[in-house]
Order: structure tokens, then C-alpha cells, then sequence
């Protein structure tokens, strides 16, 4: 058994994941994402997608990552 790391409950089958040389443990992706995914530093959502990158700063689109004042990056689409 092994215990989540972010809701705490007991589970016998347990997700391991190993970022920046630390592995964390959780009952499911939805605790994983919670607690490893960055959010948008402009509108505070949680970035499960691609998202953009400006100066080491997590945006969730370029609409987002210009309002905080990171000009030229654009969305990618299909």
C-alpha cells in the first residue's frame, strides 16, 4: 500500500512518477496533475495541455503569456 501525496488515501496500486530526479506517488492522474502541473501565471489555470513558456514563466496560451507583458509567442494548432 501506498499513500498519495496529495489527498492521502491508501492504495494498492499507485502511480510513481519521477520528475526533476524526485519520485512522487499518487492513487490517480488527477491527483497527479493537482499537484505536479503548473498553472498559468496569469489566469491561474492548471496547464495539462502544451501550453507556452516565456523567461522560465508558465502560461496556458499566448493570449495569456501577452497580457503578462511576453510578446511574440503564438499557440500552436493542428
Amino acid at each position: 500500500m501506498a499513500t498519495c501525496e496529495s489527498c492521502g488515501n491508501e492504495y494498492d496500486m499507485p502511480l510513481e512518477i519521477t520528475t526533476a530526479g524526485k519520485t512522487h506517488v499518487f492513487d490517480s492522474f488527477e491527483c497527479a496533475i493537482h499537484k505536479l502541473a503548473p498553472r498559468c501565471e496569469h489566469c491561474g489555470v492548471t496547464v495539462i495541455g502544451h501550453g507556452v513558456q516565456a523567461n522560465g514563466h508558465f502560461f496556458c496560451c499566448a493570449h495569456c503569456a501577452t497580457h503578462e507583458g511576453h510578446e511574440g509567442l503564438v499557440d500552436h494548432t493542428g
